[in-house]
């Protein structure tokens, strides 16, 4: 039978309140008494029409009868019968039978069962509850579904039993009990005592039973009304102790009788000492006993005195305390624990059995009524003193998530302590309060916090000797100590590092706390303080008088009942038992991982200390589930569906897979590709550490790809996941090393997946790193070749990734795209059917059936138009919704914290427990859009994010479509949030996601360069009738972000660049500086005034006539921008590691990895433009010869400005009053030139560049200044023929003028620049020694000074070498033996202190020992240029390795020395762009043709540093690469390969003997 109701008449809203009360008790059925306060408040049908749940309850109807009310109403209102889900034998239950089917079947909490009835939840009433009417009554969202479904299988089972509920305890009648004269003292107050109590209890149970005897009479008509035979009455006792919680107390005789008997042994003065502190007893509510009752009482007396006065119960404790400040301690601790144990004895079995509910009280505190500990993120552990029987017993620390353990136990580090038995199994970094000390991060990073257990001693440890590990009393620690523990905790509270509502603090009590005056109560006063939240801190007690003692401390001080959070009935075997089975169950007791042919354990200890991996072991998922259970399908289908809507693919996804083998993992058509290129580089590369590619375009199933592989290899590598790509390179190189040989002598390889690399590392330092890790720690033979080997897959996120795959390069790589081949496709198809097999509707798992589709765009568009079609911007729900949209199409793996959306959508917390599912369903109907992920960063919290960025990226383009909301709307709607952008680390994040958003630039297709602007800058710029422009955003952005320097710089950028508003972009440039002095603001500076400069330039080109006041202008900007490149190359020079970004690298608008030597080409820019300016000018004009060969002469100081031929006129002095006024700036500006070009010079040929866009651009923009250098300076051959006609008697003069001027036209006036000719045509060489020999031959030295002519010597004796080297028989080279004499005769004069390295380097070339000849001198040459080159190169290019040119071959004389590009000839067929890579990473050493041709030179590494030996002769020589040398300063016998460069030579390809 189903109840129902028919459509009323009249409608409703013009019922009368007649009708209302009519419908009550007709229809809904109601008591008579509910349907009369409707009636008395007026309310008619238009009442009901508005009413909800809640006004209903303000009439004082309870929630039950609420519920119903409301449920048939929903009915009523849509004209529909009221129908119950429900057998009707559940409306027939009464709400005792309620409660008895919840307690009984359900297995509720005993205490929500209570406040179900409590609210007059019956039957009827309970069919009609949701899930948040349960909520509104305090039960939780587990039991509250737990209800639900167990009311829907009662369709299918027959009607349960339903037993009476039994309560403890005996009828009992008043009656008097008086003393009898033979009772001695103690029994007959306790006769007294228990006459006061019976009284009591009779009182109570009379209001009990009349209560209960008046329920069970409605419930007796209502069953005769249906005809149902009613349950028998049950027994209501005198203590309910299933219903309420109480203390059972040991019989009171017993009690008094220990008391007196404990008096009875303390001597007079103890006794008097007693009563002393008996009468000024402060910590009872009672007052104390006076003193005049007390004095000369005996032992009976007094304890009759205290029982009368406070209770047996309290008379005990205050005994107790006592007995403790007199100090008589073993006396309380034996009476504690005689009636500790007397406490026991007196425990009924109903008692006992409501302990074993606890059970169920412990679970649902820490899993949020669920079964898992998955539930909070976090736990901290806050632990007084221990005793070795505990410990074992407390095994479960081992399975929280522990972040910090407050430890009061000085004693935990030794044996049988907490922390020993702890660090048995675990790792924990041992800590004090006072380190928690500092910026937040910088304590994070330095403790590890997050990655590995913090366990801090809040009270001393006895295993350190020093002063300040001493353990304190109370006092002393309050005054020492106390301020270090509350600032820890304030660190832990801090939202910053512990997000709200994700963690959990636990009070363990181990040993008895007996006042206020104690240390860990005060940790508890300082919790509440710093965290302001009681429910987020629970109590685990296993003593029953310990607890009874904290729960009053704390609600006497802090006000606050801690008992629904806290355990205190259970042993510390069931706590830990209880714990321990919660879900996750412990990881597979024993992980395995490979070794050679078998494997080994990975033990937990070992897996914490690798920290930066994620380890995946061969028996991965196994044994973790009992995977015949409904719990582990349930499971299943959970993991399933959460990975196919867009969720981050898990290990488990390709376990499932791999069980199910009918149903496989879908694999795209590159995965056989890349497990190929895996297992290929594996057998067969000779490199102990290999790199992959793999790129990908986002969203494609890259990284899916990826893992695939690597759980395929799972049982051939030792596989592990890079967790956080920040992380130092050495440091990750050292634990993968470590991974490498854990728990085997032999290594093992290693598979290395490292996911979405930052654009600004350099995957080569972290290989570097690992070759140079697993060298110094691994003793390798020549057997473990194979085995000793790591391989780095890279998965390379790209907006180009086929692309990326064909630029030549000597990685191995692979891509794949978002583009499906037929097969594919099938796969997919086929996949699909798999999964409507188990779950119900996988056509909205939409990340999936978007790759089903082929990544068609018309159902992405689709599923966007029909979910946004009701958008509402006004609701929060829908802005939450477009601002995760923006984020998620604009930054990558951006998301938005839970706990941050519940802040803004204004969700409160249901009492102090977070649920997932309240979120999603408040985003609804976006929620099927949604998806929630663990974020691992600073710890690991959960973010809510879009499915796939195509589904953000639609739903954009949709809302401007539909909605008309741009972009720019929502952008400044994010950055006017105040709440978004509050305290706290995952808001940090969040403010880094939108930093990213507006400054971070995507790399080009075709190369390293970046766009001018941040993809969503580049969409508002576009926009057309946006109501925001882009200036509006960066100014609203800089507000928000007050101290980063990225905002304003990108600003300025935008306003020289796009809005040609140069004051107002020179402004932003200057806020930007002012925040933050670095090289890159510097340069955004210099580059305003650049592009200012530039401007004026242009357009003063198209105007008709000229204003001198320009000249002026033009030259004050060139000025200032000069001097600001100056100080950005300055500031670049200083940096300790160019090579390395700022922290906030992920946000900054900076376009390059480093500065290198922008501030010197930018000051060539600007000096060409001040030149382009100057040939501008009437009289200067570079169109006419003579007024070309003015502005020359005038640059070159040779005629003053006064001096130029010009028409006298206005304009023309004007010009020249400026130039005059300027006259210092520009004649410097030839020198300056030169100077620089020299100095770029000098660091293309020596320094060891990247090769990159940024310095080929680099070096192609000096070649063109270059060239209008020489164009402008270098004298043309005929303007020399006609001086050398029209000055005979000048003419040798003349003469090496113009060999100079076709040097340094040649570049070959520096000694850089001759070593740039290795590459060039010989003819060049030639023509520039013999101009070299013409110098040298010159009589008359008169005309140079003696620092010019040593550097023309050196440079004569290079351009003989390289002349040698390209055309040994050429008519102008110079024997060896001669070269060598002006060599030693040049370094005579220079002596060991020359400015530049140059001649010391001829040194090394022409002196360098034979195998069979010794030059002692080489070694004061090979200190000379170390020091000449750090003093000339070192300052400029700090931390850039120096190359060699020239290296050692295997001939005599000068035939030893081989270049460079004579070794490049042998790899012709070889790609630039491959060949240069070998050159950088030293693999080129390898190749035959290399070593064919050079000569191996012997010598040993002592100390960390590499000697080349001849006999006696040790010379150093530095490694030409940092992994070159392990550590540890092992002293080995070694060969190399040897290299000039120009800060000494280099030892490349070292090899040990051994």
């Amino acid at each position: 039978m189903r109840r129902s109701t028919t459509k009323p008449t009249p409608p409703i809203e013009k019922w009368t309140k007649e009708d209302v009360h009519h419908w009550l008790m007709t229809e809904v059925k109601v008591h008579e008494t509910c349907a009369d306060t409707f009636s008395e408040e007026d309310w008619s049908g238009s009442s009901l029409l508005y009413c909800k749940k809640t006004d209903i309850l303000d009439l004082g109807v309870k929630h039950g009868p609420a519920v119903k009310i409301k449920s048939y109403l929903e009915s009523l209102k849509k004209g529909v019968q009221h129908d119950s889900q429900s057998p009707a034998y559940v409306e027939n239950w009464t709400k005792e039978q309620v409660t008895q089917w919840l307690l009984q079947h359900v297995n509720l909490y005993s205490k929500n069962a209570e406040r179900l009835q409590e609210e007059d939840v019956s039957g009827d009433c309970l069919v009609c509850f949701e899930k948040q009417d349960f909520l509104d009554l305090e039960v939780k969202s587990g039991p509250a579904l737990r209800i639900l479904a167990e009311l829907r299988q009662l369709d299918n089972e027959s009607e349960p039993t339903l037993k009476p509920i039994l309560h403890t305890g005996t009828d009992q009648k008043e009656a008097a009990n008086p003393i009898t004269p033979d009772l001695s003292l103690a029994q007959a107050m306790t006769a007294k005592q228990e006459e006061s109590c019976i009284k009591t209890d009779s009182k109570t149970d009379k209001t009990v039973e009349y209560k209960s005897e008046k329920a069970q009479q409605a419930s007796k008509r209502s069953f005769e009304k249906d005809g149902i035979q009613p349950p028998k009455p049950q027994n209501i006792g005198v203590k309910r102790k299933e219903t309420i919680v109480t203390k059972v107390l040991p019989e009171i005789p017993k009690i008094t009788v220990e008391i007196q008997g404990t008096l009875e042994n303390l001597s007079k003065t103890d006794m008097k000492k007693f009563h002393f502190h008996l009468k000024d007893y402060s910590k009872s509510k009672q007052k104390p006993i006076p003193w005049g009752n007390l004095e000369d009482k005996d032992t009976l007396d007094t304890t009759k005195l205290m029982t009368d006065h406070y209770g047996s119960n309290e008379a005990l404790r205050i005994t107790i305390d006592i007995l403790r400040i007199i100090p008589q301690l073993d006396l309380a601790r034996q009476l504690e624990h005689n009636t500790g144990q007397l406490e026991q004895q007196c425990l009924s079995k109903e008692t006992q059995k409501k302990e074993a509910n606890q059970g169920d009280k412990l679970k649902d505190l820490l899993t949020c009524g669920g079964n898992s500990l998955d539930s909070y993120d976090i736990f901290v552990v806050v632990v007084n003193k221990s005793s070795p029987e505990q410990v074992p017993h407390l095994q479960f620390l081992n399975k929280l998530k522990l972040f910090c353990l407050l430890d009061f136990d000085p004693n935990s580090t030794a044996t049988g302590g907490l922390c020993h038995s702890y660090r048995e199994s675990r790792v924990a970094n041992l800590h004090t309060p006072s380190q928690y000390e500092g910026q937040t991060d910088s304590v994070i990073k330095n403790l590890n916090l997050y990655k590995q257990t913090s366990w801090v001693f809040c009270n001393g440890r006895h295993d350190l000797e020093s002063d300040s590990y001493k353990e304190l009393d109370y006092k002393n620690w309050f005054r020492e100590t106390y301020r270090d523990v509350d600032q820890l905790i304030s660190f832990i509270c801090n939202p910053e590092v512990l997000p709200h509502r994700r963690s959990l603090v636990i009070f363990l009590l181990l040993s008895p706390v007996d006042s206020e005056k104690d240390p860990i109560f005060d940790t508890y006063r300082s919790f509440i303080k710093n965290s302001r939240k009681e429910e987020s801190i629970i109590t685990i007690c296993e003593c029953q008088s310990t607890y009874e003692k904290w729960r009053e401390l704390i609600q006497e001080k802090c006000d606050f009942d801690i008992d629904h959070l806290s355990i205190n009935e259970l042993t510390l075997s069931e706590i830990n038992g209880t714990i321990l089975a919660l879900a996750p169950i412990n990881k597979t007791s024993v992980r395995l991982i490979p070794s050679g042919n078998s494997t080994v354990v990975l033990k937990q200890k070992d897996e914490d200390l690798l920290t930066a991996l994620d380890i995946l072991c061969q028996n991965q998922c196994e044994n973790i589930h009992d995977e015949k259970s409904q719990e582990f399908q349930d499971f299943r289908v959970k993991e399933e569906e959460e990975f196919y809507r867009g969720g981050k693919v898990k290990w488990w996804n390709f376990y499932f897979c791999e069980k199910d083998k009918e149903k496989p993992f879908v694999k795209r058509d590159k995965y056989e590709n890349v497990k190929k290129m895996i297992k290929s580089q594996l057998e067969y590369s000779n490199d102990m550490c290999v790199q992959l590619n793999l790129f990908h375009h986002p969203g494609c199933g890259g990284t899916t790809l990826a893992m695939h592989v690597m759980w395929d290899l799972r049982k051939k590598f030792r596989c592990a996941v890079l967790k956080d790509n920040t992380l130092p390179e050495e440091e990750v190189a050292i634990q993968v090393s470590k991974l490498m040989k854990l728990e085997s002598e032999k290594p093992s390889p290693v598979l290395l997946l490292v996911d979405n690399l930052k654009e600004t590392k350099n995957p080569y330092d972290l290989v570097n790193c690992i070759q140079k890790a697993a060298e110094d720690n691994l003793n390798k033979t020549v057997g473990d070749a194979q085995h000793c080997k790591v391989i780095i897959l890279y998965c390379v996120r790209s907006h180009s990734p086929k692309e990326q795959y064909m630029r030549p390069s000597q990685t191995q790589s692979q891509y794949i795209t978002s583009s499906l081949t037929p097969e594919e496709q099938n796969e997919f198809e086929k996949k699909l059917k798999d999964l409507k097999e188990i779950h119900d509707q996988p056509e909205n798992f939409y990340s999936f059936m978007i790759m089903k589709s082929n990544f068609d765009q018309k159902y992405i568009d689709d599923l966007a138009r029909n979910t946004l079609e009701n958008f509402d911007f006004s609701k929060k729900e829908a802005r939450l919704f477009a601002f995760l949209a923006l984020l998620n199409t604009y930054v990558a793996e951006s998301e938005i914290s839970l706990s941050l959306c519940e802040d803004f959508l204004g969700m409160k917390m249901i009492r102090h427990r977070w649920q997932e599912d309240s979120i999603m369903d408040k985003m609804k109907p976006y929620s099927n859009f949604l998806i929630i992920d663990r974020v691992e960063e600073i710890g690991e919290y959960k973010g809510i994010r879009i499915l796939h960025h195509t589904i953000a990226s639609a739903c954009l383009e949709e809302l401007e479509r539909s909605c008309y909301l741009k972009v720019s709307s929502i952008t400044m709607d994010i950055l006017h949030c105040d709440l978004l952008f509050s305290h706290g680390v995952v808001k940090q994040r969040f403010m880094l996601s939108v930093q990213r958003m507006l400054v971070e630039r995507q790399r080009k297709k075709d190369g390293d360069e970046r766009e001018l602007f941040s993809l969503l800058i580049d969409k508002i710029h576009s926009q057309v009738g946006k109501e925001t422009t882009v200036q509006e955003i960066f100014e609203t952005a800089a507000l928000r972000f007050v101290r980063s320097a990225s905002i304003p710089q990108a600003l300025a950028r935008y306003l020289y660049i796009k809005e040609r508003d140069f004051p107002e972009a020179l402004k932003w440039a200057e806020k930007a500086k002012n925040i933050k002095e670095h090289p890159h603001t510097f340069d955004t500076i210099a580059q305003t005034l650049k592009s200012n400069l530039k401007s004026n330039i242009d357009r003063q080109k198209q105007e008709t006539s000229h204003n001198p006041e320009d000249l002026h202008t033009n030259i004050k900007i060139a000025k200032n921008a000069i001097a600001v490149f100056k100080k950005a190359q300055e500031l670049a020079n200083k940096e300790d590691e160019p090579e390395k970004e700022d922290c906030d690298d992920d946000s900054v608008d900076y376009p390059r990895r480093s500065y290198t030597v922008y501030g010197y080409v930018g000051v060539l820019e600007i000096a060409f433009f001040v030149l382009e300016i100057l040939s501008s000018l009437p009289f200067f004009e570079e169109s006419d010869p003579m007024k070309k060969k003015y502005l020359q002469s005038f640059l070159q100081r040779k005629i003053p400005i006064t001096s130029v031929y010009k028409e006298d006129n206005e304009f023309n002095n004007r010009y020249v009053e400026i130039i005059k006024e300027h006259e210092p700036f520009l004649l410097s500006l030839k020198t300056e030139v030169k100077e620089t070009f020299e100095l770029l010079d000098s660091y293309f040929t020596y320094i060891k560049v990247h090769n990159s866009e940024f310095d080929k651009k680099n070096r192609k923009t000096t070649n063109v200044l270059f060239e209008k250098y020489v164009a402008l300076f270098c004298t043309a051959p005929e303007e020399i023929k006609t001086a050398r006609q029209n000055n005979p008697t000048l003419a040798l003069k003349i003469d090496g003028e113009e060999r100079r001027s076709f040097l340094e036209e040649k570049k070959a006036d520096t000694f850089a620049g001759i070593l740039q000719h290795l590459d060039k045509p010989a003819e060049d060489i030639e023509k520039i020694t013999e101009c070299y020999k013409f110098l040298q031959q010159q009589k008359q030295q008169q005309f140079i000074n003696k620092q010019q002519k040593t550097k023309e010597t050196v440079n004569y004796i290079l351009s003989n070498i390289v002349l040698y080297l390209l055309k040994p028989k050429s008519k102008q080279d110079q024997m060896y033996s001669d070269l060598s004499a002006l060599t030693s005769k040049t370094l005579q004069d220079v002596g060991l202190g020359y400015s530049f390295p140059d001649p010391y380097y001829l040194a090394l070339l022409l002196f360098w020992p034979s195998p069979f000849e010794e030059n002692p001198q080489i070694l004061t040459y090979v200190r000379a240029i170390r020091k000449s080159s750090h003093k000339c190169l070192t300052s400029r290019f700090r931390k850039r390795r120096a190359v060699s040119h020239l290296y050692l071959g295997k001939d005599e004389g000068l035939k030893r020395l081989v270049s460079k590009p004579q070794l490049d000839k042998s790899f012709r067929k070889i790609h630039h762009d491959v060949l240069t890579q070998l050159w950088r990473t030293g693999d080129i050493f390898k190749e035959k043709a290399i070593r064919k041709r050079l000569h191996r030179v012997n010598g040993t590494i002592e100390q960390g540093e590499v000697f080349a030996n001849y006999e006696k002769l040790k010379i150093p020589v530095r490694p030409a690469f940092s992994a070159g040398i392990r550590s540890g300063f092992s002293t080995e016998k070694v060969s190399f390969f040897l290299g000039f460069s120009i800060d000494g030579p280099l030892a490349y390809d070292i090899q040990s003997e051994n």
